[in-house]
């Protein structure tokens, strides 16, 4: 019944520099996969230049245009391939009699701790050799000693789950050799102990910091800190129509929104947690800066979106998280200048990719020294977690 499994995803790389690669998947469909899709290729440092979706509630057949960011230099193509065939669900017949995923045990965390000399982009350069050895980092935190040696903390899972054989050990020690060199005063990694959990609470933030950061629509006052010049307001605009001409069973959104490196995941993320089912989707590519996406939707129960208030409601949630994906605030502590980002979590549990990595890349292109890093998580309106740099 339908195509073999380990033809599911078909990655046909371009023939020429610059080249859009394109990824097949043919699967059986199910709630949420054009969102995990998107998650997963975004993960590996690829940018989605434009895609289609389709679906008949059972089978579905999505195409994406990709091209690496310069930033990104390496794609592991093979594993990339590994990743997005773990997702697809079984081609077996047991599928249609049960689509309910089943609970897979939590991937174990790992402490890596290093004593190094400090210098500046050193922190980037480390999280990148981890995204491109495919380790998630959980948690970071950096301690920065007076006399210039910093004490990093990174608690991290393995997406290829290898982590706990002597090989994958030795390779990462081997790729953050190469980074930290002779700098480096001691490597260690081991399974995290309590540790781990220590590193779970948030620190105070100042009711006004709070509120700039967790407001679910940003005001517009001039005196907020983050007040956008001219340009910059014209640039944080979209447009959300929804039109239930076209279709009998569907209704249909049409986006046109300034454009970034996750705009589909921000997308398909918000529609995936509201239970939003996604019939027929085009990802046009980037005009002079801008995206339009057209989609055929349907509430859970099958029915079209013709109440007005439920219309609303979900071009509000739209727009704020195209257009604010992530919260960042520099506040001043005393002698210090700290920088909070603070981006949005899956309801699954998994966060948006690579927000610690292109933070520390920003940075890093900047010359800004960083002295003090920590994660925390905080629940409200769903954001987490805080990096605070």
């Amino acid at each position: 019944m339908g195509v073999p499994s380990d033809d599911a995803v078909l990655i046909q790389k371009g023939n020429k520099q610059g080249e859009p690669h394109v990824i097949t998947v043919n699967c059986p469909d199910k709630h949420g996969l054009g969102c995990d899709i998107c998650h997963i290729i975004l993960d590996f440092g690829l940018y989605i230049a434009k895609g289609d979706v389709s679906t008949d509630g059972i089978w579905c057949y999505m195409v994406f245009w990709v091209v690496p960011h310069s930033s990104s230099p390496v794609v592991r193509w093979p594993s990339l391939k590994n990743r997005l065939q773990s997702l697809c669900p079984s081609c077996s017949v047991t599928f249609y009699l049960n689509d309910q995923p089943s609970n897979s045990l939590a991937s174990p965390v790992y402490l890596l701790k290093f004593f190094c000399l400090d210098r500046k982009g050193l922190l980037h350069d480390v999280t990148q050799v981890l995204c491109e050895l495919e380790l998630t980092i959980q948690k970071v935190k950096v301690t920065t000693t007076p006399d210039g040696r910093v004490l990093d903390l990174f608690f991290i899972t393995d997406n290829m789950e290898l982590l706990h054989t002597e090989e994958r050990q030795h390779h990462l020690c081997k790729q953050l050799d190469a980074v930290l060199g002779d700098s480096c005063i001691s490597c260690k990694l081991r399974l995290a102990g309590p540790e781990y959990d220590c590193h779970h609470g948030i620190s105070s933030l100042s009711p006004a910091v709070a509120e700039e950061l967790f407001l679910f629509v940003l005001s517009d006052k001039e005196t907020r800190s983050q007040a956008l010049s001219s340009d910059m307001t014209e640039l944080k605009k979209a447009n959300v129509v929804v039109d239930n001409s076209l279709s009998p069973a569907h209704t249909l959104l049409q986006i046109h929104c300034v454009d970034h490196k996750s705009l589909l995941y921000d997308i398909l993320r918000t529609l995936k947690d509201c239970n939003i089912k996604i019939a027929f989707g085009r990802f046009s590519p980037n005009s002079k800066g801008y995206r339009d996406l057209d989609l055929f939707i349907q509430q859970k129960d099958g029915k079209k979106f013709v109440d007005p208030e439920k219309q609303n409601g979900l071009c509000s949630r739209l727009k704020v998280e195209m257009l604010h994906p992530l919260r960042v605030i520099i506040a001043n502590r005393g002698p210090d200048t700290e920088l909070l980002v603070a981006n949005p979590v899956e309801l699954s549990g998994k966060g948006r990719p690579r927000v610690f990595y292109d933070v520390t890349l920003a940075l890093k292109a900047l010359g800004i020294c960083i002295f003090s890093v920590s994660n925390h998580f905080s629940t409200e309106n769903d954001l987490k977690p805080i990096n605070r740099l």
